[in-house]
């Protein structure tokens, strides 16, 4: 179990360098100075009322990441023209945290309006969740943009099942340009 979650924090951290193109550490310093505190303060709370929150939001994370990117994806509802991430296998009736990320944002857009990303604010809460129930930090790289659209079938394809063995998470995560090392 403590392996499983170890490795996960890496594939999180690994994903997030792996995009930097533009991003920065100080992304929102002029633009949205009390951002990070902002999510901060909401990750706390939300940890307040329920522990468990803090690996959920690392889960949501992950799931996020692993389909199309660090781009909030996975937060998007169905609409017209997309049926998106929540409702694929791996995510249906199991992803959490979604709420606490809508009351972040909410937070955040009272300081900032149309400012800081739902991506951003995820990544963020992420590392915070860590970080607040004795995990180790590390930075996170601000500036990404959230998507418009999602995708069920690929969160069906490239999310693995709660049956993969280590040989298939391994090629999985392969596939994907991340090794062990």
């Amino acid at each position: 179990m403590a392996s499983a979650s170890c490795l996960g924090l890496v594939v999180l951290v690994a994903m997030a360098s792996a995009a930097t193109a533009q991003l920065s550490s100080t992304f929102y310093d002029t633009s949205c100075p009390n951002a990070l505190a902002t999510i901060k303060a909401g990750v706390t709370a939300a940890l307040n009322t329920e522990t468990r929150m803090g690996a959920s939001l690392v889960r949501l994370h992950f799931h996020d990441c692993f389909v199309d990117g660090c781009d909030g994806s996975v937060l998007l509802a169905d609409t017209g023209s997309f049926i998106g991430e929540q409702g694929a296998a791996p995510n249906n009736n199991s992803i959490r945290g979604m709420n606490v990320i809508d009351n972040i944002k909410t937070q955040v857009e009272a300081v900032c309006k149309q400012t800081v990303s739902c991506a951003d604010i995820l990544a963020v809460a992420a590392r915070d969740s860590v970080v607040a129930l004795g995990g180790p930090t590390w930075t996170v790289l601000l500036g990404r943009r959230d998507s418009t659209t999602a995708s069920k079938t690929n969160a069906e394809n490239d999310l693995p099942p709660p049956t993969f063995d280590l040989q298939n998470l391994t090629t999985l995560f392969g596939n994907k340009q991340l090794s062990m090392t």
